[in-house]
């Protein structure tokens, strides 16, 4: 499948193939769970990021993050697509690494809920394609902020 309608014409195997290639990249010397991925933006540009660990834990950065804040410092404000790979470092086949709560968090700051897709690698060429909306029921996001009438739960808006 390719991006249509604006967007790049990179094709979800590339964009898996950066997100392969970003993982390498891992600095895990606690987890040893590496963790790799490629942020596509609407103006076709890819922005990879690979997770960080700390000693003290609470500094370490997941991949989707970095990858999202790189693309963020560098102006970027509108996405895609994201390709996630994760698991053990020494892994001879790597299984569906879905992104945490905190980066499902950064990535409904900066998308849309309704058309950004977010891609699980398995091993191989087998991957799936979800929309944000579907990884994070429920999200919330910018729009919410001051729509909400007092008393009123999300349900009833």
């Amino acid at each position: 499948k390719s991006y249509k309608e604006g967007k790049s014409k990179m094709k979800e195997s590339e964009l898996i193939a950066l997100a392969l290639q970003a993982r390498e990249k891992a600095y895990t010397p606690y987890s040893h769970f590496k963790v790799g991925a490629a942020l596509l933006t609407k103006s076709g540009n890819v922005y990879t990021g690979c997770n960080i660990e700390n000693a003290a834990y609470t500094p370490s950065n997941c991949a989707e993050r970095t990858a999202f804040f790189k693309a963020v410092s560098e102006g970027e404000r509108e996405f895609a697509a994201i390709a996630i790979v994760g698991g053990a470092a020494n892994a001879a086949e790597l299984d569906y690494c879905a992104p945490c709560g905190v980066c499902r968090q950064v990535m409904m700051e900066f998308c849309d809920p309704e058309t950004f897709e977010v891609i699980l690698v398995q091993s191989g060429e087998d991957y799936q394609v979800y929309l944000l909306k579907d990884v994070l029921p429920m999200g919330f996001g910018p729009g919410n902020l001051g729509k909400r009438e007092p008393g009123k739960n999300m349900k009833d808006q």
